[in-house]
Protein backbone atom coordinates (compact mmCIF):
# COMPACT_ATOMS: atom_id res chain seq x y z
CA UNK A 1 0.00 0.00 0.00
CA UNK A 2 1.66 3.43 -1.01
CA UNK A 3 2.03 5.63 1.48
CA UNK A 4 0.62 9.34 1.41
CA UNK A 5 2.69 11.48 -0.62
CA UNK A 6 2.84 15.00 1.79
CA UNK A 7 0.56 16.15 4.51
CA UNK A 8 -1.26 19.17 4.76
CA UNK A 9 -2.36 20.34 7.93
CA UNK A 10 -4.72 22.49 6.29
CA UNK A 11 -6.97 19.35 5.52
CA UNK A 12 -9.30 17.52 7.57
CA UNK A 13 -7.67 14.12 8.86
CA UNK A 14 -9.03 10.59 7.64
CA UNK A 15 -10.01 8.85 10.88
CA UNK A 16 -10.68 5.36 9.82
CA UNK A 17 -11.96 2.87 12.70
CA UNK A 18 -10.65 -0.42 11.76
CA UNK A 19 -13.55 -2.74 13.00
CA UNK A 20 -13.52 -7.02 13.43
CA UNK A 21 -16.58 -9.00 14.37
CA UNK A 22 -17.26 -8.49 18.37
CA UNK A 23 -15.18 -5.18 18.09
CA UNK A 24 -15.84 -3.74 21.81
CA UNK A 25 -18.13 -1.01 21.03
CA UNK A 26 -16.87 1.39 23.76
CA UNK A 27 -13.43 1.11 22.37
CA UNK A 28 -14.77 2.56 19.31
CA UNK A 29 -17.41 4.50 19.66
CA UNK A 30 -16.05 6.97 22.61
CA UNK A 31 -13.28 7.95 20.28
CA UNK A 32 -15.94 8.53 17.42
CA UNK A 33 -18.19 10.49 19.81
CA UNK A 34 -15.03 12.89 21.11
CA UNK A 35 -13.78 13.54 17.29
CA UNK A 36 -17.53 14.48 16.70
CA UNK A 37 -18.58 16.58 19.19
CA UNK A 38 -14.60 18.34 18.24
CA UNK A 39 -15.93 19.06 14.88
CA UNK A 40 -19.43 20.58 16.66
CA UNK A 41 -17.45 22.85 18.73
CA UNK A 42 -15.18 23.88 15.50
CA UNK A 43 -18.31 24.68 13.63
CA UNK A 44 -19.48 26.64 16.41
CA UNK A 45 -16.21 28.66 16.52
CA UNK A 46 -16.96 29.08 12.69
CA UNK A 47 -14.06 26.55 12.31
CA UNK A 48 -13.92 24.10 9.80
CA UNK A 49 -14.03 20.64 11.12
CA UNK A 50 -10.67 18.59 11.41
CA UNK A 51 -11.79 15.20 11.69
CA UNK A 52 -13.65 13.10 9.08
CA UNK A 53 -15.24 9.48 10.25
CA UNK A 54 -15.20 6.14 8.70
CA UNK A 55 -15.76 2.97 9.93
CA UNK A 56 -14.17 -0.17 7.21
CA UNK A 57 -13.98 -3.68 7.95
CA UNK A 58 -13.28 -7.00 5.43
CA UNK A 59 -17.13 -7.79 6.01
CA UNK A 60 -19.65 -4.94 4.84
CA UNK A 61 -22.30 -6.37 7.62
CA UNK A 62 -20.58 -6.99 10.56
CA UNK A 63 -21.88 -7.48 14.71
CA UNK A 64 -20.73 -6.22 17.68
CA UNK A 65 -19.12 -7.15 21.46
CA UNK A 66 -23.09 -6.54 22.44
CA UNK A 67 -24.80 -8.14 19.67
CA UNK A 68 -25.48 -5.29 17.61
CA UNK A 69 -25.27 -5.63 14.01
CA UNK A 70 -23.75 -2.86 11.77
CA UNK A 71 -24.61 -2.50 8.54
CA UNK A 72 -22.94 -0.73 5.44
CA UNK A 73 -19.47 -0.66 7.12
CA UNK A 74 -16.86 0.34 4.02
CA UNK A 75 -14.31 -2.47 2.67
CA UNK A 76 -10.83 -2.07 3.66
CA UNK A 77 -9.13 0.69 1.28
CA UNK A 78 -6.64 -0.30 -1.37
CA UNK A 79 -4.78 3.56 -0.79
CA UNK A 80 -5.75 6.17 1.96
CA UNK A 81 -6.17 9.83 2.17
CA UNK A 82 -3.72 11.93 4.01
CA UNK A 83 -3.39 12.86 6.62
CA UNK A 84 -5.10 9.37 8.15
CA UNK A 85 -5.23 7.91 11.30
CA UNK A 86 -6.28 4.73 11.15
CA UNK A 87 -7.97 3.10 14.29
CA UNK A 88 -7.64 -0.49 15.70
CA UNK A 89 -10.01 -1.77 18.68
CA UNK A 90 -10.11 -4.40 21.13
CA UNK A 91 -12.00 -7.69 21.08
CA UNK A 92 -13.20 -10.21 24.07
CA UNK A 93 -11.25 -12.94 25.81
CA UNK A 94 -8.08 -12.82 27.52
CA UNK A 95 -6.60 -13.75 24.14
CA UNK A 96 -6.84 -11.95 20.50
CA UNK A 97 -7.38 -14.74 18.19
CA UNK A 98 -5.93 -13.81 13.96
CA UNK A 99 -7.30 -16.87 12.63
CA UNK A 100 -10.53 -15.81 11.40
CA UNK A 101 -11.00 -14.91 8.08
CA UNK A 102 -12.32 -11.48 8.55
CA UNK A 103 -8.73 -11.13 11.12
CA UNK A 104 -6.88 -12.52 8.57
CA UNK A 105 -7.69 -10.18 6.21
CA UNK A 106 -7.53 -6.74 8.26
CA UNK A 107 -3.47 -7.84 9.60
CA UNK A 108 -2.76 -8.28 5.89
CA UNK A 109 -4.17 -5.33 4.70
CA UNK A 110 -2.23 -3.70 7.98
CA UNK A 111 0.87 -4.95 6.86
CA UNK A 112 0.67 -2.63 3.53
CA UNK A 113 0.22 0.17 5.84
CA UNK A 114 3.66 2.79 5.77
CA UNK A 115 3.06 4.77 9.02
CA UNK A 116 4.50 8.10 8.79
CA UNK A 117 4.18 11.15 11.38
CA UNK A 118 1.38 13.31 10.91
CA UNK A 119 0.28 11.99 7.47
CA UNK A 120 -0.33 8.05 8.18
CA UNK A 121 -0.38 6.84 11.69
CA UNK A 122 -1.60 4.55 13.61
CA UNK A 123 -3.89 4.80 16.94
CA UNK A 124 -4.73 1.69 18.63
CA UNK A 125 -7.27 1.19 21.89
CA UNK A 126 -7.38 -1.82 24.53
CA UNK A 127 -6.26 -4.74 22.46
CA UNK A 128 -6.10 -3.23 19.50
CA UNK A 129 -2.19 -2.82 19.46
CA UNK A 130 -2.20 -7.02 19.66
CA UNK A 131 -3.50 -6.71 16.10
CA UNK A 132 -0.88 -3.92 15.13
CA UNK A 133 1.79 -6.14 16.53
CA UNK A 134 0.47 -9.10 14.32
CA UNK A 135 0.72 -6.98 11.57
CA UNK A 136 4.22 -6.11 12.47
CA UNK A 137 3.72 -2.83 12.75
CA UNK A 138 4.97 -2.00 16.57
CA UNK A 139 8.58 -3.44 15.90
CA UNK A 140 11.18 -0.66 18.11
CA UNK A 141 7.88 1.37 19.53
CA UNK A 142 6.96 1.88 22.96
CA UNK A 143 3.13 1.12 23.28
CA UNK A 144 0.39 -0.24 26.04
CA UNK A 145 -2.41 -1.94 26.06
CA UNK A 146 -5.05 -3.50 28.03
CA UNK A 147 -3.45 -5.20 31.32
CA UNK A 148 -4.94 -8.11 30.48
CA UNK A 149 -3.03 -8.61 27.24
CA UNK A 150 0.15 -7.18 28.25
CA UNK A 151 2.13 -9.82 28.00
CA UNK A 152 0.36 -11.25 25.22
CA UNK A 153 1.37 -8.48 23.13
CA UNK A 154 4.97 -8.81 24.28
CA UNK A 155 4.93 -12.15 22.87
CA UNK A 156 3.94 -11.29 19.59
CA UNK A 157 6.33 -8.75 19.33
CA UNK A 158 9.19 -8.92 20.82
CA UNK A 159 10.51 -5.85 19.29
CA UNK A 160 8.57 -3.67 20.99
CA UNK A 161 8.71 -1.99 24.43
CA UNK A 162 5.19 -2.72 26.38
CA UNK A 163 4.69 0.35 28.76
CA UNK A 164 2.54 -0.99 32.19
CA UNK A 165 0.10 1.24 34.05
CA UNK A 166 0.31 3.90 31.77
CA UNK A 167 -3.00 5.56 30.40
CA UNK A 168 -1.63 6.21 27.11
CA UNK A 169 1.26 6.21 25.10
CA UNK A 170 2.79 8.01 22.21
CA UNK A 171 5.14 7.16 20.14
CA UNK A 172 4.41 8.93 16.87
CA UNK A 173 3.44 7.81 14.44
CA UNK A 174 2.16 5.19 16.85
CA UNK A 175 -0.31 6.07 19.71
CA UNK A 176 -1.49 3.80 22.46
CA UNK A 177 -4.11 3.58 24.99
CA UNK A 178 -4.44 0.68 27.82
CA UNK A 179 -8.33 -0.42 27.39
CA UNK A 180 -11.83 0.80 26.64
CA UNK A 181 -12.04 4.19 28.29
CA UNK A 182 -8.95 4.92 28.18
CA UNK A 183 -9.54 5.76 24.67
CA UNK A 184 -11.01 8.24 24.98
CA UNK A 185 -8.17 9.58 27.16
CA UNK A 186 -6.06 9.21 24.08
CA UNK A 187 -8.12 11.03 21.72
CA UNK A 188 -8.87 13.71 23.99
CA UNK A 189 -4.93 14.20 24.09
CA UNK A 190 -4.81 14.07 20.32
CA UNK A 191 -8.00 16.82 19.55
CA UNK A 192 -5.64 18.75 22.12
CA UNK A 193 -2.59 18.38 20.19
CA UNK A 194 -4.02 19.20 16.49
CA UNK A 195 -7.12 21.56 17.85
CA UNK A 196 -5.37 23.47 21.01
CA UNK A 197 -5.99 22.16 25.19
CA UNK A 198 -9.05 24.53 25.64
CA UNK A 199 -10.89 22.80 23.05
CA UNK A 200 -9.92 19.94 24.01
CA UNK A 201 -11.13 20.70 27.65
CA UNK A 202 -14.24 21.56 26.13
CA UNK A 203 -15.09 18.30 24.34
CA UNK A 204 -14.05 16.57 27.94
CA UNK A 205 -16.79 18.69 29.53
CA UNK A 206 -19.24 18.21 27.20
CA UNK A 207 -18.83 14.29 27.43
CA UNK A 208 -18.87 14.71 31.65
CA UNK A 209 -15.15 12.74 31.47
CA UNK A 210 -12.02 13.51 33.75
CA UNK A 211 -8.83 13.85 32.32
CA UNK A 212 -6.25 11.49 33.13
CA UNK A 213 -2.61 10.42 32.73
CA UNK A 214 -0.65 7.87 33.96
CA UNK A 215 1.81 7.51 37.02
CA UNK A 216 5.17 8.53 35.02
CA UNK A 217 2.82 10.82 32.46
CA UNK A 218 3.85 14.69 32.48
CA UNK A 219 1.59 16.52 34.07
CA UNK A 220 -1.18 17.77 32.34
CA UNK A 221 -1.36 21.11 30.07
CA UNK A 222 -2.64 24.20 32.52
CA UNK A 223 -5.06 24.39 29.96
CA UNK A 224 -6.20 20.89 30.71
CA UNK A 225 -5.60 21.29 34.26
CA UNK A 226 -8.37 22.50 36.99
CA UNK A 227 -10.98 21.14 34.90
CA UNK A 228 -12.32 18.04 36.37
CA UNK A 229 -15.29 19.52 38.01
CA UNK A 230 -19.14 19.80 36.24
CA UNK A 231 -20.11 23.24 37.31
CA UNK A 232 -21.20 24.52 34.17
CA UNK A 233 -20.44 28.59 35.45
CA UNK A 234 -17.03 27.86 36.26
CA UNK A 235 -16.36 26.04 32.97
CA UNK A 236 -17.53 29.11 31.17
CA UNK A 237 -15.08 31.17 32.52
CA UNK A 238 -11.90 29.07 31.92
CA UNK A 239 -13.41 28.76 28.38
CA UNK A 240 -12.95 32.41 28.45
CA UNK A 241 -10.01 33.03 29.92
CA UNK A 242 -8.11 30.19 28.34
CA UNK A 243 -9.24 31.35 24.78
CA UNK A 244 -8.43 35.34 25.65
CA UNK A 245 -5.53 34.88 27.99
CA UNK A 246 -4.05 38.20 26.99
CA UNK A 247 -7.92 39.81 27.89
CA UNK A 248 -8.11 42.47 30.76
CA UNK A 249 -9.59 39.76 33.14
CA UNK A 250 -10.53 40.92 37.09
CA UNK A 251 -12.84 38.70 39.19
CA UNK A 252 -15.45 40.91 38.99
CA UNK A 253 -14.93 39.95 34.84
CA UNK A 254 -14.88 36.45 35.18
CA UNK A 255 -17.92 36.38 37.46
CA UNK A 256 -20.15 38.19 34.96
CA UNK A 257 -19.51 35.21 32.93
CA UNK A 258 -20.38 32.99 35.72
CA UNK A 259 -23.63 34.65 36.67
CA UNK A 260 -22.28 35.52 39.76
CA UNK A 261 -20.94 37.05 42.45
CA UNK A 262 -16.97 38.05 42.39
CA UNK A 263 -16.75 36.31 45.92
CA UNK A 264 -18.92 33.43 45.12
CA UNK A 265 -16.84 32.42 41.91
CA UNK A 266 -13.61 32.63 44.05
CA UNK A 267 -15.54 29.92 46.21
CA UNK A 268 -16.49 27.94 43.13
CA UNK A 269 -12.83 27.70 41.51
CA UNK A 270 -11.19 27.03 45.25
CA UNK A 271 -14.48 24.61 45.98
CA UNK A 272 -14.68 23.22 42.47
CA UNK A 273 -11.29 23.51 40.61
CA UNK A 274 -8.69 24.01 43.81
CA UNK A 275 -6.94 27.57 42.63
CA UNK A 276 -8.13 31.31 43.07
CA UNK A 277 -9.37 33.11 40.07
CA UNK A 278 -6.47 34.85 39.96
CA UNK A 279 -3.88 32.44 40.46
CA UNK A 280 -5.69 30.10 37.71
CA UNK A 281 -5.31 33.37 35.12
CA UNK A 282 -2.03 33.25 36.14
CA UNK A 283 -1.22 29.84 35.60
CA UNK A 284 -2.44 30.02 31.66
CA UNK A 285 -0.87 33.18 30.68
CA UNK A 286 2.52 31.66 32.08
CA UNK A 287 1.72 28.39 29.83
CA UNK A 288 1.07 31.41 26.92
CA UNK A 289 4.52 32.94 27.93
CA UNK A 290 6.20 29.60 28.02
CA UNK A 291 4.99 28.38 25.03
CA UNK A 292 6.15 31.96 23.42
CA UNK A 293 10.01 31.17 25.01
CA UNK A 294 10.12 28.30 23.52
CA UNK A 295 9.28 29.43 19.66
CA UNK A 296 11.60 32.23 20.41
CA UNK A 297 10.32 34.91 21.05
CA UNK A 298 12.49 36.83 23.87
CA UNK A 299 10.82 37.43 27.73
CA UNK A 300 9.57 41.35 26.81
CA UNK A 301 7.58 39.82 23.81
CA UNK A 302 6.40 36.25 26.23
CA UNK A 303 5.38 38.54 28.90
CA UNK A 304 3.39 40.76 26.43
CA UNK A 305 1.73 37.77 24.52
CA UNK A 306 0.54 36.49 27.62
CA UNK A 307 -0.81 39.29 29.22
CA UNK A 308 1.87 40.04 32.36
CA UNK A 309 2.06 44.11 32.38
CA UNK A 310 5.79 43.29 32.85
CA UNK A 311 9.02 41.49 32.32
CA UNK A 312 8.84 41.21 36.47
CA UNK A 313 5.63 40.18 36.60
CA UNK A 314 5.88 37.12 34.08
CA UNK A 315 9.28 36.60 36.38
CA UNK A 316 7.38 36.70 39.68
CA UNK A 317 4.73 34.48 38.42
CA UNK A 318 7.45 31.91 36.87
CA UNK A 319 8.87 31.81 40.73
CA UNK A 320 5.09 31.25 42.04
CA UNK A 321 5.05 28.28 40.49
CA UNK A 322 8.30 27.09 40.96
CA UNK A 323 9.02 26.57 37.19
CA UNK A 324 12.72 25.48 37.09
CA UNK A 325 15.41 28.44 35.78
CA UNK A 326 14.08 31.68 34.64
CA UNK A 327 12.21 32.81 30.95
CA UNK A 328 15.96 33.75 30.17
CA UNK A 329 16.93 30.20 30.51
CA UNK A 330 14.11 29.26 28.69
CA UNK A 331 14.75 31.54 25.62
CA UNK A 332 17.82 30.95 25.58
CA UNK A 333 17.69 27.11 25.34
CA UNK A 334 15.20 27.89 22.39
CA UNK A 335 17.50 29.43 20.49
CA UNK A 336 20.38 27.18 20.63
Amino acid sequence: MKPPQTTSISRPIQVLFALLPDSLVLDWAGPAEALRIANQLLRGQGQPPRFELHFVSPDRDSVSSVGLMLSGLAPLPDTLPEPCWVVLVGLPGQEISVTSEPARALIHWLRGLRLMPQALELVTVCAGSVLAAHAGLLAGRRVTTHHHHLRELQAVEPACQVIANRVFVEDAPVYSSAGVTTGIDLMLQRIGTLCGPALAAQVAQTMVVALRRGPHDPELSPFLAYRNHMHPGLHRVQDAVSQQPAGDWSVPAMADIAHASARHLTRLFIGHAGIAPLQYLRRIRLAVAQTALQSGRNVTQAAEMAGFSSDTQLRRAWHQFDLAGTPSDRNQLSNK
